[in-house]
């Protein structure tokens, strides 16, 4: 049996990115039609190289409501047994408006996927990542999954794109005020330097940022760097409330390792400097360094530049 379902994507490459759980399904041996939805974008052909077999593109400038509406019609329409977005705000609040107007159970977070008969079996971090909690469901439902988290199949047949228009919206819009960034996406990052409590004032950061732009990494930091001391912005925040990270290395300065940091860190190898040889941030470790981050920074980069040349 073939079973429809509809992934969306505020952009072409969180679409793709979405898309990788509906691959992990076609993995585990589901037969699936995959249906794409995401905004009017220049990146739309590629996203039409992987495995939808139809891809809806939103024309003009939108709101959520909007975009709730239209994947509405499409539920109503194919009545998918998935409807899958990015764990990002923007996708959480408009797959939470589907959801609830269809009565779907909706899950966000999800790191796992398995088919067990007609059962599809969902697992995700609870308690800041200090559990696992699994859910089972025959039925459709709604979920959102971590960026990165899963690898989508890119196939040779290119999807058939339709655009369409949305309806008016039921939301008057006043203005729009961009919020301040820093400019640096540590989501996409494959090396992040990760910066704590152990710098006494906002300057000594310069460490740290020597060191990522020898290794070309991307700096972020924990929640009192962002949000209490304001030496960061708060896109550089990486935690359960900020930013969710999945380098291929990440090294942490003066980082104590509390739950909520570190649930939202899925590195390959994590690589932590810190005085203090109790800090919850050695026991998630793959290499650990007890050393005073001032005495140890600046030999650390001096060393890695002659290495790298």
């Amino acid at each position: 049996m073939v079973e429809n379902v509809i992934v969306f994507g505020e952009k072409p490459s969180l679409l793709i990115d979405a898309s990788g759980l509906a691959a992990e399904l076609l993995r585990n041996g589901m037969q699936i039609n995959m249906i794409g939805v995401t905004l009017q974008s220049e990146e739309i052909n590629e996203a039409a190289r992987y495995s939808f077999n139809k891809i809806y593109v939103i024309k003009d400038s939108i709101l959520p409501d909007q975009v709730a509406d239209i994947l509405s019609k499409l539920f109503n329409e194919n009545n998918p047994r998935l409807l899958i977005g990015p764990a990002t705000k923007t996708s959480n609040d408009i797959l939470s408006r589907v959801a609830a107007k269809h009565n779907l159970p909706m899950l966000t977070e999800v790191i796992s996927v398995l088919i067990n008969g007609n059962n599809i079996i969902f697992e995700r971090n609870i308690l800041s990542g200090r559990a696992i909690s699994r859910e089972v469901t025959s039925k459709s439902i709604a979920v959102t999954v971590p960026i990165k988290k899963f690898k989508p199949f890119e196939v040779t047949q290119h999807a058939q794109i339709e655009y369409v228009a949305p309806q008016a919206s039921r939301v008057k819009l006043l203005s729009v005020e961009e919020k301040k960034k820093g400019g640096a996406n540590i989501e996409a990052a494959e090396i992040v330097v990760g910066v704590g409590r152990g710098f006494r004032v906002k300057e000594d950061l310069k460490l740290a940022f020597e060191l990522a732009n020898v290794i070309g990494a991307q700096v972020g930091c924990s929640r009192p760097i962002a949000a209490d001391l304001k030496w960061l912005p708060e896109d550089a925040w990486i935690g359960i409330s900020g930013k969710k990270i999945r380098p291929k290395l990440y090294i942490t300065i003066g980082i104590s390792g509390a739950p909520q940091h570190i649930s939202a860190v899925d590195a390959k190898v994590i690589v932590s400097i810190n005085k203090d040889k109790n800090a919850p941030i050695f026991k998630y470790s793959d290499y650990g360094i007890v050393a005073d981050l001032y005495q140890f920074l600046p030999i650390l980069t001096k060393k890695l530049k002659e290495k790298i040349g």
